[in-house]
C-alpha cells in the first residue's frame, strides 16, 4: 500500500482521468488497491481534497447528484496536471534506478548465476 505522501499524487492521477466527488475518489481508490479498503473516513478525505485545493493543485464545482444532495465535483488544475507530471516523471527515474538494482541482484546473487561465479563470492 502507499506512503502516506504517495495519497495526494495517486488522488491527482485519478482525477486526471475524470472530475470526482469525494466518495467516488474513495470508491476508484480502492477497487484499484491504490489504499486499502476503509482506509478513508469520509470526512478525512474532504480533509485531503481541501488541502490540495488551498494549494491550488484541484478546484472544484458544486453539483446536484441524483438523489438531490449538493456535491464538490473536484477537477485537477493546471498546477496539479504540472505536479502530476513531475512526480511521474520522479517515478520514472525510480523505477529506471530499480531495474539497475535489480539487474545487479539477478547477476550478482541470483539463481541465474554460473555455479563458478558464486564460488568467487
Amino acid at each position: 500500500m502507499p506512503e502516506r505522501g504517495w495519497i495526494q499524487f495517486l488522488l491527482l492521477k485519478v482525477l486526471h482521468e475524470a472530475p470526482m466527488h469525494g466518495y467516488q475518489l474513495i470508491e476508484s481508490m480502492e477497487a484499484r488497491e491504490y489504499v486499502e479498503s476503509g482506509r478513508f473516513e469520509t470526512g478525512s478525505i474532504y480533509t485531503i481534497l481541501n488541502r490540495m485545493e488551498k494549494r491550488e493543485l484541484l478546484d472544484s464545482v458544486k453539483s446536484e447528484g441524483e438523489t438531490g444532495r449538493i456535491r464538490r465535483i473536484y477537477n485537477i488544475t493546471k498546477v496539479g496536471e504540472e505536479a502530476l507530471k513531475r512526480g511521474l516523471e520522479g517515478v520514472i527515474q525510480r523505477k529506471a534506478l530499480m531495474d539497475e538494482l535489480a539487474e545487479y541482484y539477478h547477476r550478482n546473487f541470483g539463481d541465474n548465476m554460473v555455479p563458478e561465479e558464486k564460488e568467487k563470492r
